[in-house]
């Protein structure tokens, strides 16, 4: 089944560059090993979109199940749906342009390269798992290349921020651990299963969701900068190097989302509905906080670390709101925010390697310098803002459109207080562009800056592309998920 091949493509890749002896052909490896994934990705999703034909529903298809360990009902059991598929593309498109981004990596590379395919590895899996434990399994895969990415290749207080991501994650990882081993042992005798499917259908006693929500909840929250369980998000992004700043964002948060969807919410239908309007006031919460810290910031990476709380809260609110509408835009929001995220670490990771600086106020007039740069940092701050015909408003607005459609006025607050925080978010990008891009030009101590080279404006224009197909083409993402999101049982939607 071709679905194991974005597992078996990886590791191979993993495997070459460990057996390489010579230098020059780590990052060819890398990239060619990147660019096979994303044909696999082609390839799986091709036959996904002719057996859905087939089965005119968003179930998981192109499933394989083999028994891994008998005693605990362990299984290699994965599959791909439209949701499943639509985060594979964006993990193989982030990979691409985080490798690009980094061909002028010269210390340790070859483990710099191992570890960003790992990466990739445990994320891929993950969003293939069917059974519980696979899943947690390749989650905890994608935890510890993140926490030697920062540690060896950071900047700054690269320690304690690679410290503290590990513990808050693995913390997390603890939370979903339980839960994953409460849902287990309160499943009838004979009939225990890890099998997500499997589970759903059998209906959990409402006391079992309502007692195991939120450790799975909270447990996935943590992974998408859920307030106040955020903090290393504002630490961990700026420490890291320009591709793993970008692979946290643009990946790893998304890991969180995928969750609640995929996981909670198929399994806990009922326990959803009870903690629905908690799930909205933390989400509404982390969107305005978000919006308001990223004002203050003076430091490109954090401003753009921050911003990112802002807009993972879009993405538990349409979670939240538990409609079709809102769902569908959380799902497309992930990918929203995963494209333009890492576009804009990308653009400032240039900026940064040219000026030796990424406070705002001590750059000036680059456009002059960098046009293709400047652009592609002008085209993520507008789609971060929102801007009609970029990913950012068709996903942020079907989540509005969405929460809207909830007439319990508290949801209604929640949802105007969303849309307000896209004003704020106007301020601060525009002040970025108006300041870095457009400002008073400034002396750099070494030579006038270059534009971007052959690597990076490929790495820009890949994601450049994904933004645009987002948002004007949303109806290529909209047949994948929508059948997918009303797969989910009908009892969730209010």
């Amino acid at each position: 089944m071709i679905v194991n091949f974005l597992l078996i493509v990886p590791l191979l890749t993993v495997l070459t560059l460990l057996l390489v002896k010579n230098e020059q052909y780590i990052k060819p490896i890398a990239l060619v090993g990147s660019f096979v994934q994303l044909l696999v990705i082609i390839g799986t999703l091709i036959q996904y979109l002719g057996a859905a034909s087939l089965k005119n529903n968003g179930a998981m298809l192109l499933q394989t199940d083999v028994n891994w360990f008998a005693p605990l009902h362990i299984h290699y059991h994965i599959g791909v749906d439209g949701i499943s598929m639509v985060m594979l593309l964006l993990t193989a498109l982030i990979v691409i342009a985080a490798i690009l981004v980094s061909w002028k990596e010269a210390f340790l590379q070859k483990e710099f390269f191992i570890l960003l395919i790992l990466l990739s590895f445990g994320a891929y899996g993950f969003f293939i798992a069917i059974d519980l434990f696979l899943m947690f399994f390749f989650l905890e895969i994608a935890v510890v290349p993140k926490f030697l990415l920062i540690l060896i290749w950071g900047s700054g207080k690269k320690a304690y921020s690679a410290t503290k991501l590990v513990l808050m994650l693995i913390g997390a990882s603890a939370l979903l651990f339980m839960g994953i081993v409460g849902i287990y042992y309160n499943q009838p005798n004979g009939l225990q299963s890890l099998n997500m499917l499997q589970i759903a259908q059998m209906q959990l006693p409402y006391h079992v969701q309502l007692t195991f929500f939120p450790f799975l909840f909270i447990g996935f929250g943590v992974f998408t900068a859920l307030f106040p369980f955020h903090t290393w998000v504002p630490d961990g992004h700026p420490a890291a190097p320009t591709a793993g700043s970008m692979f946290l964002a643009g990946i790893s948060m998304k890991l969180g989302g995928y969750g609640l969807l995929r996981l909670v919410m198929l399994l806990m239908p009922a326990a959803a509905q009870f903690y629905a309007p908690y799930i909205i006031l933390l989400a509404a919460i982390g969107i305005l906080y978000g919006a308001f810290a990223t004002m203050v910031q003076k430091d490109l990476k954090y401003m753009n670390a921050y911003s990112s709380i802002s807009h993972c809260g879009f993405v538990l609110l349409g979670i939240g709101m538990l409609t079709p509408v809102a769902l569908t835009g959380a799902v497309l929001q992930m990918v929203s925010h995963g494209l333009m995220t890492a576009l804009f670490f990308a653009a400032i990771g240039m900026i940064y390697s040219r000026t030796h600086t990424r406070i705002i106020e001590e750059m000036g007039g680059l456009l002059v310098y960098m046009p293709f740069i400047s652009g592609v940092f002008i085209l993520a701050g507008l789609a971060s803002l929102g801007l009609p015909g970029l990913s950012g408003f068709t996903a942020e607005m079907t989540v509005l459109v969405g929460s809207w459609q909830q007439p319990v006025t508290a949801y209604r607050v929640a949802t105007i207080v969303a849309a307000a925080s896209i004003v704020i978010t106007a301020v601060y990008v525009l002040r970025a562009i108006g300041t870095v891009l457009m400002g008073k030009g400034k002396i750099y101590s070494d030579d006038t800056p270059t534009d971007a080279r052959w690597y990076e404006k490929w790495a820009g224009i890949i994601l450049v592309l994904g933004i645009l197909v987002v948002g004007i083409m949303p109806f290529l993402l909209l047949k994948l998920i929508s059948p997918s999101i009303l797969y989910l049982p009908q009892s969730i939607f209010k």
